[in-house]
């Protein structure tokens, strides 16, 4: 029996720019547009031309995409208007798109309240739209914004609605979950009825997260009649976000009960480049990727418990439900007061650290992780500072440089102008291939001024760590009081796209932070190509 197709349309650069604090330039919109076409999606909606002026711009020149198909979105015509007089609708029509999709009410309440017409109003608009955009030779997909509800408020109206896109040319009649609050069972018994009007070869969904169901929701519209899922990369939009394609994707090609069936344009060996993609997007959007997301996450195949990679070691199915290669992840056996002797020799060897299975050194290494583990440091969160301990253990880290003292200083003042300000200024004594040096920096806090002091003269080193960049700095306290133990963790990256986090212990912040920003420059150092 051959397999049905199920269509993927990518909404990051309309939908998705709607997350609070995500604003794409136009610039972000071209590399992400490049980025999803080469991963193979069907669809990539680029925004809504004549909304904005960056919008407006990325249509005036759009990209030119070798797989996807480049769609428009915007609304239907005005109730009361007739297609030649809605100003918008012709603008919306003019730019050079192969597809359009119109967003369209089907829920009665929004219809009397929102657009204030009559539902006949609607449903002409609904269908007028259609047909001038199929007789510019259009591509029409209808967005059936907030279905669910309203099918559940007036089920016969909401159908009409639907009715009249598909019989009017549509191509795709997409079911909106737009307040998110639909449960996968639910979608299941109205897709179901959906499906006995218009076939589902012409039906999509677009779910929102709001319950934590657009996947599932997704995924049980498919089972239902569905054949084409709206989404976004790495799951962003207004809200809660949107269904998540990086999580649809896989699950889809690589799940039994979905590739027995179904088939999508993305093909298995461009699933390799999923974290990735992943990754970029987040990069792109200046966010830390989250490490707990399913299939491309930092630790989606991470193990920490000592009994549980034992058993990965004999047979990784028998706690990961694929091969995170599949998806261009890899396996993480953690180092943790939890975790075993075959959680060391584990990532010693994905470390390349080259030692017998009865090295003694290994306990050794474990009850060092144990030890400092109990007075706070978490090992599991910061790999690279776990490297640098095992790497002295088992051998000798090549001290680049040595820190002989610092000192910070934090001057509260009013500034020329009378404004109050806080200025910090850090001085650091350094020795490097046997020279002593001394060098300040100045910085918004006083681990700031640290960070700019210290890497300000590491002499021939100094060429190697120019792309060092902090990401990410977090700081937890461990006990209560003003004398409180805290940990701080670090998060860095070169221009290379490569990630690590270190970790710092003081009952000091300020040395903690220390602690994790020395292992950074250490990590970085290690890691490139240094002539001697």
């Amino acid at each position: 029996m051959s397999k049905e197709k199920i269509y993927l349309f990518d909404t990051t650069l309309r939908d998705g720019n709607q997350t609070p604090g995500i604003d794409f330039t136009l610039d972000d919109k071209n590399n992400i547009c490049n980025v999803l076409d080469q991963l193979g999606l069907d669809y990539i909606e680029g925004g809504y031309p004549g909304a904005n002026l960056i919008d407006t711009d990325f249509f005036l020149n759009p990209p030119k995409l070798k797989k996807a198909k480049f769609v428009s979105f915007g609304m239907i015509k005005r109730p009361g208007r007739s297609i030649s007089n809605d100003t918008g609708l012709q603008s919306l029509l003019s730019f050079d798109t192969q597809s359009i999709c119109f967003v369209a009410k089907s829920w009665d309440f929004h219809v009397k309240t929102a657009l204030g017409c009559t539902l006949q109003e609607n449903l002409d608009s609904i269908q007028e739209s259609v047909v001038e955009a199929k007789n510019r030779k259009k591509m029409v997909m209808v967005d059936c914004e907030h279905f669910f509800d309203g099918y559940k408020s007036n089920s016969e109206y909401a159908l009409q609605c639907v009715k009249s896109a598909y019989d009017s040319g549509a191509r795709w009649i997409v079911l909106c979950d737009t307040n998110g609050g639909t449960l996968p069972h639910e979608i299941t018994k109205i897709v179901e009825d959906v499906c006995k009007i218009v076939p589902g070869g012409f039906l999509g969904i677009h779910a929102h997260n709001d319950t934590g169901n657009a996947v599932a929701n997704s995924l049980s519209a498919v089972r239902a009649g569905v054949r084409h899922i709206q989404g976004t990369m790495n799951g962003i939009g207004e809200r809660c976000g949107n269904a998540d394609l990086v999580t649809i994707i896989p699950t889809l090609i690589l799940k039994k009960s979905f590739n027995e069936f179904f088939e999508v344009s993305i093909k298995q060996n461009e699933l390799k480049n999923l974290k990735k993609i992943s990754l970029i997007i987040d990069d792109i959007l200046n966010r830390s990727p989250i490490t707990q997301a399913p299939y491309v996450g930092e630790t989606a195949f991470a193990t920490k418990a000592g009994i549980h990679a034992s058993a990965i070691i004999k047979d990784p199915r028998t706690y990961e439900h694929i091969d995170p290669v599949l998806v261009g992840n890899k396996r993480k056996l953690l180092v943790s007061d939890q975790g075993g002797k075959s959680n060391i020799i584990s990532v010693l060897k994905r470390l390349k650290i080259d030692v017998k299975n009865n090295d003694p050194r290994i306990l050794k290494l474990l009850e060092i992780v144990k030890e400092r583990e109990a007075n706070g440091y978490t090992y599991a969160s910061a790999e690279a500072s776990f490297e640098l301990l095992a790497r002295n253990t088992f051998g000798k880290v090549k001290e680049y440089f040595k820190v002989e003292s610092f000192r910070i200083m934090v001057e509260r003042r009013t500034n020329a102008i009378g404004e109050l300000i806080t200025v910090s200024e850090a001085t650091v004594k350094l020795e490097v291939d046997g020279e002593r040096t001394m060098s300040s920096g100045e910085g918004n806090g006083p681990i700031n001024a640290l960070d700019s002091a210290l890497r300000k003269d590491l002499g021939k080193y100094n060429k190697y760590i120019v792309d060092l960049q902090l990401l990410d700095y977090k700081v937890r306290v461990l006990s209560g009081g003003t004398g409180a133990v805290t940990r701080v963790l670090v998060e860095s990256r070169d221009s290379t796209g490569k990630r690590w986090f270190t970790i710092g212990v003081s009952p000091n912040i300020v040395d903690a932070s220390f602690q994790a920003l020395m292992d950074s420059i250490t990590y970085k150092l290690l890691n490139s190509s240094i002539a001697e």
